[in-house]
């Protein structure tokens, strides 16, 4: 007897994902890709990356096209708008994910007083205005009556609060209570809002700025012994994307191996 095989948990759903070219958000992108989602892959500057991403994942999928790259600036209104436009477009449906990725931090890590004020307003610019306008594009059009879901990525130094860190961690902690006061606002949509808050992980902006001794401090310090994957923080983002993950609303999920609690 033959079986059929059931649904991937994000069959037919469309995400957008931004700062999806590298680090955090491309293993977010591919690992919703694996559940089953169509994939609109948001970058800022780095289109070869995105492109050889999309192209390697609708060659998993083929003869299916689920995956396109679009670039935008996340902290420009008509540029966020066209993304949603482009999503709806491509694939034809509404939106029912959108992850929020894209990010920046001050590789100097200067003090407060140290912070030069054009660094602070950039900052916020991208980390902070950005995560306000991907989230009102996504209130106001994302899926409503089940599947919808807003997530947006901080971080959990927004409880450490290392010094060095100011402009990011007061960006990333605006962001927290945004989400939080959202998903009240979309009350009674089926829509969901949390945030995902990784700790310290191997990618290009973790490393920035940093030496081997600070690198491997930070490794000692965490209970498990190491520096998070971005595939850790994909699989909690993926389990928050599927009706899984209904009942966790208005939430900030701390992904960091316990070393921040």
């Amino acid at each position: 007897m033959s079986t059929v095989a059931a649904p991937l948990p994000l069959h037919g759903r469309t995400a957008i994902v931004t700062g999806a070219s590298r680090g955090i958000g491309r293993a977010i992108a591919i690992h919703l890709h694996s559940l089953g989602a169509n994939l609109v892959l948001n970058y800022a500057s780095n289109s070869t990356q995105a492109d050889l991403l999309a192209s390697d994942l609708n060659q998993s999928s083929a003869p299916l096209r689920r995956a396109v790259a679009v670039q935008a600036d996340v902290s420009d209104p008509d540029q966020v708008k066209r993304l949603f436009d482009s999503a709806e477009k491509e694939f034809g449906s509404e939106i029912h994910i959108l992850v929020n990725s894209a990010g920046i931090l001050d590789s100097k890590y200067p003090s407060l007083a140290g912070t030069a004020v054009e660094d602070w307003d950039e900052t916020f610019r991208v980390n902070c205005r950005g995560a306000f306008l991907v989230c009102k594009e996504a209130e106001n059009r994302i899926k409503r009556g089940g599947g919808g879901r807003i997530l947006l990525i901080t971080t959990s130094i927004v409880l450490s609060l290392p010094p060095g860190y100011g402009a990011y961690a007061a960006s990333k902690a605006a962001v927290e209570a945004m989400a939080k006061i959202a998903a009240k606002e979309l009350k009674g949509t089926g829509v969901t809002v949390n945030c995902v808050a990784p700790g310290p992980v191997e990618t290009e902006l973790f490393y920035a700025g940093k030496s081997e001794e600070t690198v491997a401090r930070i490794a000692e310090a965490c209970p498990m012994v190491r520096l998070g994957q971005p595939d850790d923080v994909a699989k909690v983002v993926g389990f928050l994307a599927t009706d899984a993950g209904e009942w966790v609303n208005g939430q900030v999920v701390r992904v960091n191996g316990g070393l921040v609690i």
